[in-house]
C-alpha cells in the first residue's frame, strides 16, 4: 500500500505503543478510583474493607509519606515541576528503548510514567493528591496511597529488577 510505513517500522513501534497504552490505563484507573473516592467519602472518612485494609479519603499536599505536606504551598509547584521533568525523561527513555529484550524495563517505565501523570493531574486540578488506600495492623498503619503511587512503586521495582538482574543475564 503506497504511503504506508514498512512493516519493520510498524513492528518497531509496537513496544512503544504498548508502553503508552499501559501508561494511559494507569492514569485512567487512577483518576477513576480517585473520582469514586471523592464522590463517595468525606475527607478523613474511613470505610473498613478487610481487617488490615480501609478505604479513606485523604488530601496529600506533600510528596511520598507526606514529605513537605506542612509547607505553605510552594511545594506543590516543586512537585509539579519534578513530575513534568521526570515524565518527559521517562517518555524520552521509552522512545529510545531498544525494541527487543527490554519488555520488563518498558513495562516498568510505563508504570512510572502513568503514575507520575496520575498524581500530576491531581496537583494541577486540586493542589494536592487524593490518597485512599490505607493498610494497617493494630495501631500501626502505612501512609495512605493511591493507584498512581502503586504504579510508581511497581515501576521502580521492575526498572531495578531489569537493571540489577536481567541486564546481567543479557550480557
Amino acid at each position: 500500500m503506497a504511503g504506508s510505513p514498512p512493516a519493520a517500522v510498524t513492528a518497531g513501534r509496537r513496544p512503544l505503543l504498548a508502553s503508552l497504552v499501559v501508561s494511559l490505563l494507569v492514569v485512567l484507573l487512577d483518576q477513576l478510583t480517585k473520582f469514586e473516592v471523592t464522590q463517595s467519602l468525606d475527607l478523613y472518612q474511613r470505610v473498613p474493607v478487610l481487617p488490615f485494609f480501609d478505604l479513606v479519603r485523604l488530601h496529600n499536599s506533600g510528596a511520598a509519606f507526606s514529605f513537605l505536606a506542612g509547607a505553605s504551598g510552594w511545594q506543590n509547584w516543586l512537585f509539579m515541576g519534578v513530575a513534568v521533568v521526570i515524565s518527559a525523561g521517562i517518555l524520552w527513555w521509552l522512545v529510545q528503548l531498544p525494541r527487543r529484550g527490554k519488555a520488563v524495563l518498558g513495562l516498568g517505565l510505563a508504570l512510572l510514567l502513568g503514575g507520575a501523570i496520575g498524581n500530576l493531574i491531581d496537583r494541577v486540578l486540586y493542589g494536592y493528591v487524593v490518597d485512599f488506600i490505607l493498610l494497617y495492623y493494630g495501631e500501626w498503619s502505612y501512609p495512605a496511597f493511591n493507584i498512581a503511587d502503586s504504579a510508581i512503586t511497581c515501576g521502580v521495582a521492575l526498572v531495578l529488577f531489569d537493571g540489577l538482574v536481567l541486564e546481567r543475564r543479557r550480557r
